[in-house]
């Protein structure tokens, strides 16, 4: 079995550098460094995972953990690691961890001109459940809220009953 040439790992202030030159190269109205610095910070709400690759940082997830839910808010890969699998291992990761910890789904916003995004997001079971008007201070576009549900993971396998 194949190795993936990268690993997942807790997000670190660390990789603020890091974080912020993807984000900038990712996203028309990128966050700003201090807001970036905040999310990179794990608590109790923050829940930041990177992707590195040769001692370097190839993605990042950045995410809530609000109630029962699991909100995305940003992902991102660097360019030229792009459609390599490492967007659907941070996703998948994210998830997982969420489902473990008893959440019930995860939701995110997506720009409904992103339709890159929003296939990716839809072959990940998510589905579209609302929309935020005006949502994006750059453009005033919508933001389409897209949820997954997160069902508890199946109990092991027991012995069978006779």
């Amino acid at each position: 079995m194949n190795q993936a040439p990268w690993h997942l790992r807790a997000g670190k202030p660390a990789d603020l550098s890091a974080v912020v030159a993807i984000e900038r190269v990712s996203f028309a109205d990128p966050w700003p460094v201090r807001a970036l610095l905040t999310e990179l910070q794990p608590d109790r709400l923050r829940c930041p995972l990177v992707a590195e690759a040769a001692g370097e940082v190839a993605g990042y997830l950045l995410a809530w953990r609000v109630a029962d839910q699991l909100h995305i808010l940003n992902l991102a890969v660097r360019p030229d690691l792009r459609r390599t699998g490492i967007a659907t291992a941070l996703l998948q990761a994210s998830l997982e961890k969420a489902r473990a910890r008893g959440l019930a789904e995860a939701t995110l916003e997506v720009r409904p001109s992103n339709q890159a995004a929003l296939a990716f997001y839809r072959r990940h079971g998510f589905v579209q459940t609302g929309r935020r008007r005006r949502y994006y201070a750059d453009t005033g576009e919508d933001a389409l809220i897209m949820t997954v549900p997160l069902p508890p993971p199946a109990p092991p396998a027991g012995p069978a009953a006779d």
